[in-house]
Parts: structure tokens; sequence; C-alpha cells
């Protein structure tokens, strides 16, 4: 399926969602936080898209705002696309779960909330992964400092 077709199919379930293409390759959708988990579960569910993949799902601070972008495959129909979601609240970042759609989610979610401070709602166990219960702030952030670990260039 081209990007074109899958855009329009996609269009059809859910309208008024944001499309891009970062180059040639991957059709990118920008979803706001409350349409995310609906939109995650049609990509999956639906016997045209059958996203049934979850390869990546990375978190990021783009300054204002804190997200996740998430990269989906179809292993069936071989297609891919990225899904963009963000939030503006820096001081309590929350975004829905994914890992009841794709249990691949469950560590990256941990991960995600290790590094960036996004809780997610519904996750089964939502605790740190590589830093200690201890430890303060976000490291990931742009906003971080910390003046222990301080790297001088």
């Amino acid at each position: 399926m081209t990007n074109e077709a899958l855009q329009n199919l996609i269009n059809s379930l859910i309208p008024e969602l944001e499309f891009t293409e970062e180059g040639s390759e991957f059709l990118t959708i920008s979803v706001k936080p409350e349409q995310l988990h609906q939109l995650m579960l049609q990509l999956k569910s639906n016997k045209e898209t059958n996203f049934d993949y979850l390869f990546c799902l990375t978190g990021m601070d783009w300054g204002k705002e804190l997200g996740v972008i998430y990269h989906l495959e179809s292993t069936t129909y071989r297609h891919q696309l990225v899904v963009k979601v963000q939030t503006e609240d820096r001081e309590n970042p929350t975004l829905d779960s994914v890992c009841d759609i794709w249990k691949t989610a469950d560590f990256h979610e941990r991960e995600v909330f290790d590094f960036f401070g996004i809780k997610f709602n519904n996750h089964p166990n939502l605790k740190r992964l590589f830093l200690t219960d201890e430890w303060e702030g976000f490291p990931l952030r742009k906003d971080y400092v910390d003046e222990i670990n301080m790297v001088i260039k």
C-alpha cells in the first residue's frame, strides 16, 4: 500500500489527523494525546492496516513539549508508519499506555518514564527500569542539570 493510500484509509478511520511524510519512506501521523489509544488500537486491529509490530518507541523532548514517537509495521503488508504524540505539560506529562495493544511497549514505556518522566496511564508496572529509585530528575530532558556528573567539553 502506498503512503497516500495508507493516509486515505487511516483518515477514514479517524478524521482530522495531521499527516506528513519524512523523506519518502515513512508516513507520519501527529495525534492528540486523547486520540492516541483509539488510533493505535484501530491501526493494529483493522484488517487493512494490521500494524501488528511496534518496532520502536522513543521518548522525545522538543523543548516546550515532551512526547513519544512510535514506529509501526505490518508484517503482513510490509508497510510502516510513524505516530507522534506530545504534551505541553512538563510538570505532569501523561499519555495513554499502548502495552495492552503491543506487549513490547511495556519495557519501552518504562524506559521513557525513567529518562523523561512521562507517565503512561494504565501501564501494569510503571517503575524505573535503569535508574535507582533515589535518582532525582530525568536525564534525557533538555532542561536536566547534573552538577555531579557534568561533562566538560
